[in-house]
């Protein structure tokens, strides 16, 4: 009898502190060591933002639910839109913009129609492991649905992009369902930027909101240089691992199912979330918007923080009655305009103090060199110059630092350094040449008439004796990816 109450008061007491901790886990939790982002950087999150609102627009010269301030965009220089009927269900609408004032090109993509069956085919169709992809796996749907743009878009891209001198960025941009899509997008891209006129890789950028897993975690550090993710507090969808398809299968009930998902993944080791190569996770470099405090009422002044995690990567489901709601495309607007807002401010505030600093230090050294004088005396001391206020670290030394941690935790397929595909590399080469005055080579037959995309990603594979695809890593244990 005494033994069987000892054993109910140890599971009482473990059953409580678990209750405990998940319900006080809260989503700034995820990134309280991570540093603040800068404005510059963050800067045109709001406008992509609003980017993707416009797509739900049927008229933008005469708009029905523009946030506020508008939409701040120049409906002349919409150069296509693309509905439902004209992917056939293939892929979310999306529009073309080219922002003349920033030098954009930007391609917004819309998130999930819940009325939509065709947005529901592309979720459902993929599987644990079934998509291989460029050394990690990626979601089926979204990859066909990416490689259908490109097929129909990557003309047009290419030629906006040379027809505006060849200075343009080039960004994609997705919500949700689209963001997964963007960023599928994003990374065929990178590996074939030949067949877009040679853009470098530093003017290609996508813009993840509200992101989807979509690409397996060494991917997902890979292109943490050009894929840039952006999670509202408390949204679900880029922290539970359950597929795409049961989540939004099951959105009636999706509190009870949010409630399982925390509960199974409690008892997972977290080794064994980051060994298992068909784990999807949110792509590349995480900024998250922290508005809400634990035992604080309201919202505050929303900051920024951000960071390429390896481990530790948005994987805790938070009990939150936002869960939901932050997952929102206007919310996260409107969030994301505060927080810039914020830090402009704030930096101002800096730059000002910053200033009084100075004409504080001037009057002093003045009045310190008077007092000598009268003192004559032959020593003279300057106060030390004031530091600029910089980040520890520069974007491109966190990348490096992201791949060589995941390389240190073995997970499957990472990679230390980045390397540039070899078709990339011969058209860099042939525009150096170019550039010196001597002629280039004629581009591929290929690119004459048109690209198909779907050739490209099976180059990436090599078939076994049985047929099957594998990836080109594991066919070949020699070669480096």
């Amino acid at each position: 009898m005494s033994l069987s109450c000892g054993v109910e008061c140890v599971l009482l007491l473990g059953c409580s502190r678990w209750a405990w901790r998940r319900c006080t886990y809260v989503g700034s939790n995820d990134s309280e060591t991570w540093p603040l982002a800068t404005p510059d950087e963050f800067e045109p999150v709001p406008r992509v933002c609003r980017l993707i609102l416009a797509v739900y627009e049927p008229d933008l010269r005469n708009p029905q639910f523009p946030p506020d301030g508008g939409y701040r965009l120049n409906p002349d220089w919409v150069l296509k839109r693309v509905t439902y009927e004209d992917t056939l269900g293939r892929s979310p609408p999306y529009l073309i913009y080219v922002d003349h004032d920033r030098k954009e090109i930007v391609m917004a993509i819309r998130g999930l129609n819940l009325a939509k069956e065709s947005d529901y085919k592309l979720l459902l169709d993929n599987r644990l492991g079934m998509q291989m992809f460029d050394g990690g796996y990626v979601h089926h749907g979204l990859l066909k649905s990416a490689v259908w743009l490109l097929n129909v878009e990557s003309e047009t891209l290419k030629r906006i992009w040379e027809e505006t001198g060849r200075e343009y960025q080039m960004i994609f941009v997705g919500h949700s369902l689209g963001s997964g899509v963007a960023a599928l997008m994003t990374v065929l891209v990178v590996n074939h930027r030949d067949r877009l006129g040679g853009i470098p890789r530093i003017k290609l950028r996508c813009y993840a909101l509200a992101p989807a897993r979509c690409m397996s975690l060494n991917l997902a550090v890979k292109y943490a240089d050009v894929i840039h993710s952006i999670v509202l507090q408390d949204d679900f969808l880029p922290r539970t691992a359950t597929p795409l398809q049961d989540i939004f299968k099951s959105i009636f009930c999706l509190p009870c199912l949010l409630f399982l998902v925390c509960l199974r993944d409690t008892f997972i080791p977290e080794g064994r979330k980051l060994k298992d190569p068909r784990r999807l996770y949110a792509p590349g470099r995480m900024y998250h918007i922290v508005e809400r405090k634990f035992c604080r009422c309201g919202r505050f002044p929303p900051e920024v923080r951000t960071a390429i995690p390896v481990d530790g990567r948005f994987e805790h489901i938070v009990l939150s009655c936002n869960a939901t709601s932050d997952h929102g495309i206007i919310w996260i607007e409107k969030e994301a305009e505060k927080a810039l807002e914020a830090s402009v401010l704030c930096l101002g505030l800096t730059f000002k103090l910053l200033s009084c600093i100075m004409d504080y230090q001037q009057w002093l050294t003045c009045w310190f060199l008077q007092i000598m004088r009268e003192n004559k005396s032959e020593t003279i001391t300057v106060p030390p110059k004031i530091q600029r206020l910089e980040r520890l670290q520069t974007i491109e030394d966190e990348h490096k630092d992201a791949l060589e941690r995941a390389v240190s935790l073995n997970i499957p397929h990472a990679v230390s350094t980045v390397e540039e595909p070899t078709e990339n590399k011969e058209m860099e080469a042939e525009a150096a040449k170019a550039n010196n005055g001597d002629s280039p080579k004629s581009e591929p037959e290929l690119s004459s008439r048109g690209t198909n995309w779907d050739e490209l990603v099976e180059k990436l594979f090599k078939r076994s004796e049985s047929g099957k695809l594998m990836l080109k890593k594991e066919s070949n244990p020699t070669q480096t990816q």
